[in-house]
């Protein structure tokens, strides 16, 4: 049985959580963890760069000079590949570079990573998990009070405004819903603050 600490807003601990042993999975999963993590960095690559090929640089198809006589190399047209301003041999085109990952190995990616989160203690219950305006000083006096000083995900069962607004000025804060969290987010964050509702969102993605 895993145990999660549970903290109040004071930042006192008030109790605790438990998660089944069996939920757990830890015995599998490495090469799924690391086949969507490629997958989701290749999702972020924009695939837009563009080079224009002989066939697609402007130009007339006159021949720059007559082919013999004139002591120079031959040439047929201006828009070679060897000269300044012509077409770009094997250059890149817009692609896709998103790779197809079935849901079975997203799904045993996330319960390995969250499973080896539990089990090292890496997340914590904050009840409640909010601020009383939407400012940065409210974030950040919230962080304070939970002893955060490093990269921290904040995990609720839905996205509040005021929290939303607060934490977007962070730079190493995230806030996501519990049905959003992915893999890389999890490896991403060394500690996770849950909501005790959004705990329970991500404690039933464990479940096969």
């Amino acid at each position: 049985m895993s145990t999660v600490k549970k903290y109040d807003a004071s930042g006192a601990e008030s109790g605790s959580l438990s998660v089944a042993d069996e939920l757990l999975e830890l015995e599998r999963g490495e090469q799924a963890v690391y086949e969507v993590i490629v997958a989701l960095n290749l999702s972020r690559r924009a695939g837009t760069a563009s080079t224009l090929e002989k066939g697609f640089v402007s130009g007339s198809g006159a021949k720059p000079w007559k082919q013999k006589g004139t002591g120079r190399a031959r040439a047929g047209y201006k828009q070679s590949p060897v000269w300044r301003g012509g077409g770009v041999v094997f250059g890149p085109h817009p692609r896709v570079y998103g790779a197809k990952v079935n849901r079975k190995v997203r799904d045993l990616a996330f319960r390995r990573a969250l499973s080896e989160m539990l089990a090292s203690g890496a997340i914590r219950v904050v009840e409640p998990l909010s601020v009383d305006e939407p400012k940065t000083r409210a974030a950040v006096a919230l962080l304070k009070t939970h002893a955060v000083s490093g990269p921290v995900l904040l995990v609720t069962d839905k996205l509040d405004e005021n929290l939303v607004r607060a934490v977007q000025n962070l730079p190493r804060v995230a806030l996501r819903a519990a049905r959003d969290v992915n893999v890389y987010q999890l490896l991403r964050y060394p500690l996770v603050l849950a909501s005790e509702a959004g705990f329970a969102e991500l404690t039933a993605r464990l479940q096969k």
